[in-house]
């Protein structure tokens, strides 16, 4: 991603300002933006801040202070000065921009009757997590999730900011566009926060695939017993399994014939089947191939890789 994308975010008058921010782009993961607090970057899981000058600080002092009017600038820019023709994502919570870049809303909720949201208003906070797409990250990962060239499920492990998200969706690439192990295969992903493709207006931002579809702004659930009624997928795809609802809906795709792909967070593997609900997956071998992810330095890497009887199969 270039820094046209980081400064597509930001009104005209503040992009001189945003300048160097975007010439770093490439480790940027998150800008946090507080009315009346300190503007916060995110590069490589480490908190920098951004100056009344435009400069990278690690001092705190040195940092500039968000205002109301240009956070209000900020908000009305992303949703293309019509707040209205956005209200459905707002009201779920976030936006998806042009390069797939996500942007969590917060601030003033506004409740129907039975208690659910209906609008927010009075936006005073902005989580923008920057998208990077980066075509071979599941690279290692692709030898081990075939055997005798037969896609095995398989459940990613990983920490926050270990690139889980990242590595589903190089996955869901190579499965789709066909790959030395195996030709391509109709993919269905269900997008529930628009992470995996990044899509605005309907449309990817992110390369996917040329045999995927996608369910966007979804509940996991739900969306997998749409896709598995309306497309007919060979493989789907789903970012951070969670609940008893997903975990029925993951059954009934294996039922039908559907591979899986998936994520979960978890420290190591241990973390993730000691809780209830994937206990059970563990024990009735639901996943073929368990991928841990995790953080050395800097770095983010596959830690190992172990199969469905939690044998190790690399390190």
């Amino acid at each position: 991603m270039g820094d046209k994308g980081i400064l597509h975010i930001f009104p005209d008058y503040m992009r001189n300002k945003w300048g160097n921010v975007a010439n770093h782009a490439d480790g940027l993961w998150e800008i946090r933006l507080r009315v009346y607090r300190e503007i916060i970057l995110i590069f490589r899981g480490k908190e920098f801040f951004l100056d009344k000058g435009g400069q990278i600080v690690s001092d705190i002092r040195k940092a500039d202070v968000m205002t109301e009017q240009d956070m209000e600038a900020i908000f009305h820019h992303i949703c293309d000065y019509s707040v209205y023709a956005f209200s459905d994502e707002i009201r779920q919570g976030f936006l998806t921009i042009p390069g797939g870049h996500r942007i969590g809303l917060a601030g003033q909720a506004i409740l129907e009757e039975e208690g659910k949201i209906r609008n927010m208003k009075h936006i005073r906070y902005m989580n923008i997590r920057i998208s990077h797409e980066i075509k071979g990250a599941a690279d290692l990962a692709m030898p081990f999730i075939y055997e005798n060239g037969r896609l095995q499920d398989t459940l990613l492990i990983s920490p926050p900011g270990c690139g889980k998200t990242t590595l589903l969706r190089d996955m869901v690439r190579q499965i789709s566009d066909g790959n030395p192990f195996a030709e391509g295969m109709n993919v269905a992903v269900v997008d529930e926060r628009s992470e995996i493709a990044g899509c605005y207006m309907g449309c990817p931002q992110n390369d996917i695939g040329k045999r995927t579809d996608i369910m966007d702004g979804c509940p996991k659930a739900i969306g997998m017993m749409m896709l598995l009624r309306s497309m007919s997928p060979q493989v789907l795809a789903v970012d951070e399994l969670g609940s008893a609802e997903d975990m029925k809906a993951v059954s009934r795709a294996l039922q039908c014939g559907s591979r899986i792909i998936a994520t979960v967070h978890g420290d190591s593997l241990e973390d993730a089947m000691a809780k209830e609900l994937w206990n059970h997956a563990g024990k009735n071998k639901i996943f073929g191939r368990y991928i841990l992810l995790g953080r050395i330095g800097d770095e983010c890497r596959i830690m190992a890789v172990y199969d469905k009887d939690f044998q190790l199969c690399c390190v």
